[in-house]
C-alpha cells in the first residue's frame, strides 16, 4: 500500500539513485504527467535463498530450453512491454528516466527470448547488492516466469543480497515472495547497498 508521495523535480541521475537508496521509488501520477517519489508501508521481496521456489511445470519448461536469456539486449523494448497495459505508472517521462538510468549503467533489462522474439522481461535497477525490480511483462506464455528464475540465479551468482519486487501480487507469491514492513526493508536495503556487486 502506498503511503504517500514526495515531489519529483530533479532528473539528475545521482539524485534519482539517492532516492532509491533511501527506500523510495518513482511512479507517474495518474492525474498528471508528473513523476512522484513514493514510499510504502510494506515491501515485497523475492527470496534469494532456499525459500525461492517455483512449480514443477515451470521446471520442465526451463529444462526444455525453450527460452534463451539475455541482458540489456532490448532494454527499450522491455520498458515498452512493461508499460503496455491498460493502467500503467510508466509514463513517457518515466521511460526517459529509465533510459538515462540504463545509459548510466544503473538500470537493466533481463530478457527471455524465443528465437528472435522477445518473450518476456524484467526491468530493474542494480544498486550495490540490491536489485530493485520495477516491472515485468510477457508476450509468450511462461516467458516472464523463466526470466524470473534465471534472474534469481544470476543475482545469486553475482552475490546480490536483496531482490526488491516492491508490491505483492499472486504471480510473485508463486515464487515465495514475502512481505516485510518499511523499517525492516530499509535495514536490509542499507546492508545491500554496502555490498560491492556487479550486475553484468
Amino acid at each position: 500500500m502506498v503511503s504517500g508521495t514526495l515531489g519529483f523535480y530533479n532528473y539528475d541521475i545521482e539524485a534519482i539513485i539517492q532516492g532509491y537508496s533511501q527506500g523510495y521509488f518513482l511512479m507517474a501520477d495518474d492525474q498528471t504527467p508528473d513523476l512522484g517519489w513514493y514510499s510504502s508501508r510494506q515491501r515485497t521481496l523475492i527470496p534469494l535463498d532456499h525459500r525461492f521456489h517455483y512449480p514443477r511445470s515451470l521446471r520442465r519448461v526451463i529444462n526444455q530450453n525453450r527460452f534463451q536469456i539475455a541482458i540489456d539486449q532490448a532494454f527499450e523494448a522491455v520498458v515498452d512491454g512493461c508499460a503496455d497495459r491498460e493502467t500503467t505508472w510508466i509514463s513517457p517521462p518515466l521511460k526517459q528516466v529509465y533510459k538515462e538510468l540504463y545509459q548510466s549503467g544503473w538500470a537493466h533489462s533481463f530478457e527471455a527470448w524465443q528465437g528472435e522474439e522477445l518473450a518476456g522481461g524484467i526491468l530493474g535497477l542494480a544498486i550495490g547488492g540490491a536489485f530493485i525490480g520495477e516491472s515485468m511483462f510477457f508476450r509468450i506464455s511462461e516467458g516472464s516466469k523463466v526470466a524470473m528464475v534465471r534472474l534469481v540465479d544470476h543475482l545469486r551468482q553475482h552475490h546480490f543480497v536483496l531482490f526488491d519486487a516492491q508490491m505483492m501480487n499472486p504471480h510473485l507469491a508463486r515464487f515465495g515472495a514475502y512481505i516485510i514492513d518499511n523499517q525492516d526493508y530499509k535495514s536490509q536495503l542499507a546492508v545491500a547497498l554496502a555490498q560491492n556487486c556487479s550486475f553484468l
